[in-house]
């Protein structure tokens, strides 16, 4: 049966989705990515889910275009990536998250920087001018916050450096050493990316951020660490 549409990117592409107890919202954004047509393979991470989510994926698991990898315990967003980075077979790699937070029907502007060569690395910026739900003041100071450190510490200028939208060439990665196991997966790919000097493109993307009784899980601690983990690999690779 086939899944996808035709391919005008003419790009081999995974979508890796990292998942942990998303059971209200698993079968909608895996839908989503399927209707926009773009991807080659759907790789899903679930890190530990204990609410049904699992009961979920076994029903809409269809290897080879929709394909799933379970960590018998929940180890954090960020190792769920790192598995999805090491076990995708495309060569461009997508990162989606499953809340609904972030449209697929962004992929084309998110993809058109890679294609047309002028970028290796994009990144779906919240903060350019797109369409969002704007709620959680807070949240949006911290992300600012830490977006500023990251250009303070590593000489650029990028808008969103703790967005959830980051698209890359496969070979960015082969070689890059990646450890977070939590939400600190953002700031050390980032950190990494400008260190090594890699072509950065952001383009503007739509956001519908969930609150707290939805079920987002990033704390106040998280941003700490995020801070943490800045500061180290401006030093340490």
């Amino acid at each position: 049966m086939v899944l996808f549409l035709y391919n005008p990117f003419m790009l081999n592409i995974t979508a890796i989705i990292p998942v942990y107890n998303e059971k209200p919202t698993i079968r909608e954004i895996v839908r989503r990515v399927k209707d926009v047509g773009l991807v080659s393979e759907i790789l899903i991470v679930d890190d530990g889910s204990t609410d049904g989510t699992r009961d979920i994926l076994a029903e809409i698991e269809d290897p080879p275009t929709v394909r799933v990898i379970y960590h018998e315990k929940n180890q954090g967003k960020g190792s769920a990536v790192r598995t999805g980075i090491n076990e995708a077979v495309g060569d461009v790699m997508l990162i989606q998250d499953a809340d609904l937070e972030y449209d697929p029907r962004d992929y084309p502007s998110l993809l058109k920087p890679i294609e047309e060569d002028i970028a290796d690395v994009v990144f779906g910026s919240r903060f350019l001018g797109g369409p969002r739900r704007p709620i959680l003041f807070w949240n949006m100071i911290a992300n600012k916050i830490l977006t500023l450190m990251t250009n303070i510490l590593y000489n650029n200028i990028l808008t969103d450096m703790e967005t959830g939208y980051k698209v890359f060439r496969r070979e960015v990665v082969e070689n890059m050493p990646l450890h977070a196991k939590r939400f600190n997966f953002e700031p050390e790919f980032t950190a990494k990316l400008l260190k090594r000097k890699v072509r950065i493109y952001e383009v503007p993307i739509s956001f519908n951020p969930r609150d707290y009784d939805e079920g987002k899980k990033i704390k106040i601690k998280d941003a700490f660490e995020a801070v943490w983990t800045l500061i180290k690999y401006r030093f340490v690779d």
